[in-house]
């Protein structure tokens, strides 16, 4: 009967040991998923305001470059979503609509909704130093 308890109880401690193991490695894999996204929100600003700006000085559309950046914010906010940034994803939703239906929302909801972006690269650059923080 000891022998088997003895057994037992490593087996308990090895299987508790790699559970210990397999969720520090889960952990810092879902950190830097969440950087990854972050970093994609922040260069998905930057590539909207430059649309933007090009927009403004030609006063021309580019539906092309519309269909990419209403599926690259729609996409975001599905993965800030499955990683639990859930604030941060829903403003990637709306965008990702704003994008691809500019009258869907009016501007007091746009601006009740704080997306502009500025506001979306600033709330990532915080969660990004929040994660880091964190993470030490």
């Amino acid at each position: 009967m000891d022998a088997v308890t003895s057994v037992s109880l490593w087996e308990l401690i090895k299987h508790g040991y790699n559970w210990l193991s397999n969720l520090r490695r889960a952990k810092s894999e879902r950190k830097q998923q969440s950087i990854q996204a972050l970093r994609s929100v922040i260069l998905a600003t930057r590539e909207t305001a430059v649309y933007m700006r090009q927009l403004t000085e030609t006063r021309q559309r580019d539906h092309g470059v519309e269909t990419r950046l209403a599926l690259l914010w729609t996409d975001l906010g599905f993965t800030l979503s499955d990683l639990g940034l859930s604030k941060l994803a829903k403003r990637c939703q709306i965008k990702g609509k704003e994008w691809s239906d500019p009258a869907h929302y009016d501007q007091e909801f746009l601006d009740r909704a704080d997306v502009k972006l500025d506001r979306m690269e600033r709330l990532a650059n915080e969660l990004m130093f929040e994660i880091d923080r964190k993470g030490r």
